[in-house]
């Protein structure tokens, strides 16, 4: 069995492995990391929870020191490009243990915190920068960044970034590099976009594959309801309140929506229904997203609705269920989904809500992962729920259109029929309006005009 000491690193590295109780590699770092330690470009196609941090940090923080470079001012000498805030805050915090020993600066720089902070902590630069492309662009431009000192450029999650739009970000930043740099590239799938960004990225790549793209983890257990769409929240409810007969012990259940605005919607109506929920989208601020995170990782709210944005790379253990509220039209986008659990050799549960115009795409999915679903049965009294339900909504409508006293000075929608004026109490209010002052009541000009018209038609 290979282990750490038998791949080349350092002495320090390995003191920073042993603190972490980390003694043997896994795969993908099994067979990256003597390539990286020779300072070769890599090229690695491998799913998130496989250990790729370590594969590309643990050789390059050797590189570093071996270089012994001094650190650049208002510069880094190491660039980590991440997708999101949350996997860019992971990868700097492994930087930080494996480098614990190695005396390297680390930092993180990502969008949604303030920029003047930035510009401050990079002002004297750092060995390690850990960014996402948006932020990073935003301090080039103010001049208060470059990146002409890198000697070391990592894509983390690439196929996710392409994803995301950032592919013209990531051919600016190609052009402000140096050339003469080694470049480390991860992906979990090898699109032809993906392809083409490796052959202007890298030079002679070593390629390291651990599985095959898109191949479902063994450990998962995948099952599915068949439910319709105005359903899904009901059986949502059901699920999570009464425990109804679902496989597996809910630890931390990690719920996907397509939008952002669907996130919220399910979290407000768990609330509603005495089940509390924390989102994370691209809309919630950086303070948020670290708050709901925290909650879900302390299990504090073991309930957390979210968006592809925590699909990639967030490493969050012991999430027992993730629950596919709204299939994704991307069949990739399921296993990275599901990736979320079965996570350091625990067994996990994935439960897909499919809709009749979800059909295909779980159809696209079967096909591109060869995924085996266990069909459940609804709960036995979902139907009476959800028809108990909606009748009292559609009783209430009628009682509320029809009010029977008239607000005071409201306009009728429908002209009424005339209506004589007599003195009794509760004459509409208003109904004298446009007499002249000081006329009484009860049409005498009008009785008055009337007779000067007969005696003049009679003269």
């Amino acid at each position: 069995m290979t282990r750490f000491t038998d791949l080349g690193l350092s002495q320090p590295v390995l003191q920073a492995l042993d603190m972490k109780g980390y003694d043997t590699p896994t795969p993908i770092q099994a067979q990256a990391i003597p390539p990286v330690l020779e300072g070769r470009d890599l090229m690695g196609i491998a799913q998130t929870g496989t250990g790729k941090t370590a594969a590309f940090m643990l050789p390059s923080i050797d590189n570093l020191r071996e270089a012994d470079n001094q650190t650049p001012f208002k510069s880094c000498r190491m660039l980590v490009l991440a997708p999101t805030r949350e996997l860019a805050g992971q990868i700097a915090q492994s930087a930080k243990d494996y480098g614990a020993m190695a005396g390297l600066k680390v930092q993180s720089i990502v969008g949604g915190t303030s920029v003047n902070k930035d510009r401050n902590k990079l002002h004297r630069g750092t060995d390690i920068l850990v960014a996402t492309p948006g932020r990073l662009l935003d301090l080039i431009d103010q001049k208060a960044f470059t990146l002409d000192k890198v000697e070391i450029l990592v894509l983390d999650e690439a196929d996710q970034m392409l994803d995301l739009g950032f592919i013209h970000a990531l051919r600016r930043i190609s052009q402000l590099v140096p050339e003469d740099r080694q470049t480390l590239f991860f992906s979990a799938t090898m699109p032809k976009q993906i392809q083409e960004l490796v052959g202007k990225y890298c030079r002679n790549p070593v390629k390291v594959s651990v599985t095959p793209e898109s191949t479902t983890a063994e450990r998962i257990d995948q099952y599915l309801f068949m439910v319709q769409q105005d359903e899904k929240q009901t059986l949502l409810e059901m699920i999570l309140k009464e425990r109804h007969e679902v496989p597996g012990k809910f630890e931390r259940v990690l719920i996907f929506a397509r939008t952002k605005h669907g996130c919220d919607r399910i979290v407000k109506k768990l609330g509603q229904a005495g089940v509390p929920a924390n989102a994370i989208h691209g809309n919630k601020s950086q303070p948020q997203r670290e708050r709901a995170l925290d909650e879900f990782k302390r299990a504090k709210t073991p309930i957390l609705v979210a968006t592809d944005v925590a699909a990639r790379g967030i490493d969050i253990p012991g999430v027992s269920h993730v629950l596919n509220y709204e299939l994704p039209n991307v069949p990739e986008q399921y296993v990275h989904r599901i990736g979320r659990t079965a996570r350091a050799g625990r067994d996990g549960v994935a439960i897909a809500f499919c809709a009749e115009d979800e059909r295909d795409y779980l159809k696209d999915i079967r096909k591109k992962t060869d995924a085996e679903f266990e069909r459940l049965p609804l709960p036995d009294n979902f139907r009476a729920v959800v028809e108990g339900v909606g009748p009292t909504k559609r009783e209430q409508k009628p009682r509320l259109a029809k009010p029977k006293v008239r607000p005071a000075g409201g306009a009728a929608k429908k002209p009424k029929p005339k209506q004589k004026h007599t003195a009794r109490k509760g004459k509409p209010e208003g109904a004298d309006q446009g007499r002249p002052q000081g006329a009484k009541p009860g049409g005498n000009r009008s009785r008055s005009r009337n007779r000067n018209r007969s005696h003049a038609a009679r003269g």
